[in-house]
This record gives C-alpha cells, structure tokens and sequence, in this order.
C-alpha cells in the first residue's frame, strides 16, 4: 500500500503555543505523529497534554503555532473541522447516551443521520460495519446496561463508525480491568500495524506504553522535553523526562511483621447507595496490625461506598464494624478515641474545606485540644500556625504560607497537606482510597512510602485502590470487588495480575 492510498492519517504540531492570560499552559510544542502508528504522550498533571490535544481538535485556538495534517497546514477552528480531516478523540469519561441503544448511539452521532430512520436498513449496515471491526458490541442493549469495558470500546467503535483515522485516545484504560485493557490495546494495535489508523494515546501507565506505542513524547510544565522511540527508552528514560530534577523520595522498604492481632474486623456490612439500592452486600474482611489490605476492584463497584461507611458519610443498613474487638461507629471522638484515620480521594471534596487555611485545615483533628484550645472552645492562632508550619516542613507541603487557603495548593500538596493531618498522631487503623490518583511522580513516592511507613509502626492500613500497579507495589493481601461484594481474597505473594484482573472482571 502507498503511503497515498494508507487510511491512517498523520498529524504534526509545529511551535504549538497557548497563553490564558498570565499563565502559559503550553509552549513551543512540535510533536510530530506518523501515520499508522500508535504516538504515547506522557506528562504529569498540568504538564499539558490536554491543551495540546484540546488544540488539535479545533476547542482551543493555539496563541502560536501551526497545524500539519498528512504534511499539509491546516486551520482547525472546531471540532466540526477537525472531523472533516478525519481526527477523532475518545475521551476519559464518557459520552454515550445511557438510555438509547449502542446501535442508536451510533447512528445519531452521525453528522448525516436521517430524520425518519429506516431500522432494518440501518442495523443490517451496522452489523456489516461490526464484521469488519476487530471487536464487537451488543447492537441492541442500551448503553446504561453495558459494562465498562464494552462502553469504552462503543466509543472507539464510533469514531471508527464515523470514518476518523486519527484517534486521540485520553487515558483509554482507566476504567477497563487488566484483561480488557490488554484486548483493547491489542486489537487497536493491529489496526495501527495494518495501517488502517494512527493513535495518540495520554496515559500514565508505563506498562502499557511499553508494551504496545511505537513512539513517545513528553511533556513537563507545558514544555516538549523529550521524545523518541519506545525500544529505545527505559521506564526509567521516561519517568527522569517526566519529572527533571525533582528529588524523588526512596521507596519505604517493607520490614518483617511477627503474626499479630486483628485491628479491623468488618462483619457482614450491608449499605446502600444514594437511590436506595445495594451498594455493598456480606463485605467480611479482617486486617492486622502492620498489614496493608488492597482492596482492588473498577470503578463503581461498592468502593467508594464501603469507604464512605467506614469514615461516617454513609450509614450502614446491617453488619458491625469491631476495632481492637470494640464496637465501632464512625464519629469524630471514636475516630480519636480508637485512633482511626483516611485519606480519601478527591481531598479538597471529602476531606478538607477548601477555602479554609492550610493550618486551619489541619487543626481539623485538634482545634477543640490543647495546645490549639483552651478551656475545649477558645482557639489559639499562635499554636495552631506553629503546629501547621511544623507539619508542612515534616510532610514537605509546598505553600506560600499556613495562612494560604487550601485550595490554592496543587493537588499533591494538598494530598500531602491532608495526610500529614491525617498521620500526626499515633494511628491504628488507616483507611486510605484512591490516594496517588493524577498527582506527581514525587508526591506519588512520599505518599506511598508514608503509608508504607505506617504499616511497618503497625497501623492495620486499608487501601482502597483503582491503581492495581499501586496494590500489587504496597499491599500484603489483596481482596477484589465486584459487585458490592468481595469475591476474591488472596495473599500478594500467591496472586498476580491476571488472577486478580480476572476476579474484576466478575469471574469467581
């Protein structure tokens, strides 16, 4: 096939710049995608990718900078022209329509859908398009009803449907299991191999990358700082790229634990989501004193839910909760009391008030105790920013100063920030979800060594992770959701990926 007559499209930005106001959210970016291969773009969060996508496909207009499709400059002021040049993006979260059918999606998504639609001519024509496409989906169930994984590859299957050849795919495996997310990444490589479609792929995940791109680029603070092909480079090449010279926190080594008590015992917990349904059924789990338990699981299956029982934002329908073999119910004193504490995902939504200090947002735990009160009321500026400075120098929380608000911080910041509320006293239970999701390379490393530092002083520590690298890197047992309820139960070193994917994925 001459490269005239390849579907796969080729893309090239060349001195890509975007200026909002006072901030430069990329510059100077030449990334140059050849047609039919599969392009990874990595950097952390506000490194810039997103502006850099967002500019291809016409929802920014780049402040310098030009546009190359299949080597000729092109003006994209839309989405709609970015269309017409056959560029098409998969987003993170996605866009179907939960009440129509895959088979309706698909049709009216198209530019030239009919008014009075001809059923039997159309499905007939989508089945003949489903027999050319490396996987399938159920024509006729409604989206609401399709797993995770099928509705990530009904979106693809759209932009394929509406003839794209450039996909931009953002974070495409972030809610498939490590199964799904192989199969997919395997069939789109085939197409990419015969040349039937070029992809650039965000991602974070180093496996991934290595396994199925054939080039990468990287970007840090919105500037290219590297690139080349993908067997030429280490994981270690592209995380030094990532983060320069940001000092990385060595890795808490894991010490030896002698066989200890049970500090958490959950016992046939029931609960149920916000419409009233099951969230979580007969969740029975026991975790020791300097043990970490992942709990591993895609999205939406109890997690969060289980979390938020076990922090007292969700009541609990039936089942008890023991800590130390004491009857347990989340409130503020029995937290302090029995020495229980989390860190939760989304801090600046579940755990901190955002337009509160830095300092103020760590006396949360403290500011009715002395030194901050006296008399259990009357509070003490002069301790509390003392205490504050204290812990953002222990936890190295970058911030202008204990009086800035939280929620001018970056998120890792304020990730730290929380944590360092959440471990400056002693802890026996420490329940963590999602921790490290979207932060930096270095705050990723303290975080983790910090949970690791707790379970080597003994702490019993939860973890609630859609990150299996993060489970299978910290955790002693690992316990799979699905479904609202534990499915399977296993030790680290008796395990592995695809076990534990499987089990995700519904199998018992």
């Amino acid at each position: 096939m001459s490269d005239k007559d390849r579907p796969a499209v080729g893309v090239e930005t060349v001195g890509m710049t975007k200026i909002f106001g006072s901030l430069t959210a990329l510059e100077d970016a030449s990334i140059k995608v050849r047609p039919g291969t599969l392009h990874a773009l990595l950097g952390e969060n506000g490194a810039g990718k997103s502006t850099l996508v967002k500019c291809m496909m016409g929802f920014y207009q780049p402040t310098r900078g030009k546009l190359l499709v299949d080597g000729q400059e092109v003006v994209v002021r839309n989405p709609r022209d970015a269309m017409a040049y056959k560029l098409g993006m998969v987003y993170q979260h996605f866009t179907l329509v939960p009440s129509l059918t895959a088979a309706e999606n698909l049709i009216v998504s198209r530019p030239d859908c009919p008014s009075v639609i001809d059923w039997k001519s159309e499905i007939g024509a989508l089945e003949a398009f489903l027999n050319r496409m490396p996987f399938k989906v159920p024509l006729r169930t409604p989206v609401s009803s399709l797993s995770a994984g099928e509705k990530q590859k009904l979106e693809i299957l759209k932009q394929l449907y509406l003839d794209r050849r450039f996909l931009i795919l953002d974070e495409p495996t972030s809610v498939l299991t490590p199964g799904e997310a192989d199969e997919m990444l395997g069939l789109l490589r085939g197409m990419v191999e015969a040349g039937e479609i070029t992809i650039l792929m965000i991602s974070h995940k180093f496996r991934e990358v290595t396994a199925y791109a054939d080039e990468v680029t990287v970007l840090r603070r919105g500037r290219q700082v590297g690139s080349g092909l993908v067997k030429d480079l280490t994981r270690d090449d592209m995380a030094r790229m990532m983060i320069g010279d940001t000092k990385i926190r060595e890795r808490a080594a894991r010490t030896s634990v002698e066989k200890s008590a049970t500090v958490l015992d959950l016992t046939a917990l029931y609960a149920s989501d916000d419409d009233g349904l099951p969230a979580i059924e007969a969740i029975d789990l026991k975790v020791k004193a300097g043990e970490i338990v992942g709990i591993a699981g895609v999205s939406g299956n109890g997690q969060s839910e289980l979390v938020e029982v076990l922090s007292g934002q969700r009541d609990l329908d039936d089942g008890r909760i023991l800590i130390h073999g004491h009857p347990f119910e989340p409130s503020r004193g029995a937290m302090a009391k029995l020495k229980v504490f989390s860190l939760q995902e989304e801090p600046l939504r579940n755990s901190a008030v955002p337009r509160m200090s830095v300092a103020e947002n760590m006396a949360l735990r403290s500011f009715d105790q002395p030194p901050i009160s006296r008399s259990g009321w009357w509070l003490k500026p002069g301790p509390m920013k003392a205490i504050a400075r204290e812990l953002i120098a222990r936890y190295r929380v970058k911030t202008p100063s204990p009086e800035t608000p939280i929620e001018n911080l970056s998120g890792g910041n304020v990730q730290r920030a929380v944590l360092a509320r959440e471990l400056s006293g002693d802890v026996d239970v420490l329940i963590v979800a999602n921790p490290c999701f979207g932060l930096d390379f270095a705050s990723v490393a303290e975080i983790r060594s910090q949970i690791m530092d707790q379970r080597n002083r003994g702490a019993a520590v939860l973890l609630v992770s859609e990150d299996l690298d993060e489970i299978l890197e910290l955790a002693d047992r690992v316990a799979v959701m699905s479904e609202g309820r534990i499915s399977y139960v296993a030790p680290i070193g008796e395990t592995d990926r695809q076990t534990i994917g499987h089990a995700m994925a519904g199998h018992h």
